[in-house]
């Protein structure tokens, strides 16, 4: 029996990244409700809104934050904690 060969080049998945941009919905951006001087490790109510129940930091793809409020973020929980003001 002969194998089937796909000579349609248009047909099947397109690699192009608009097809499954329209797919996907955009993410809506979080609106940052406070100042890059907040982000301290004293503010535990803060933080911990970046925290899972497990003790783990949000990455910054369920954060939104922008890379150098995610990097000042990460650093106040880690020194809370070691102040043992946060689990």
């Amino acid at each position: 029996m002969a194998r089937k060969t796909n000579t349609d080049k248009s047909g099947g998945r397109s690699r192009g990244r608009s097809s499954s941009s329209e797919l996907r919905s955009q993410r809506p951006k979080p609106k940052i409700d406070f100042t890059i001087d907040a982000l301290d490790f004293k503010n535990v109510n803060l933080l911990k809104q970046f925290v899972t129940d497990q003790g783990r930091l949000l990455p910054r793809k369920y954060t939104g934050l922008p890379a150098h409020y995610q990097r000042t973020l990460s650093q106040a929980i880690k020194r809370a904690r070691q102040m043992l003001l946060m689990k």
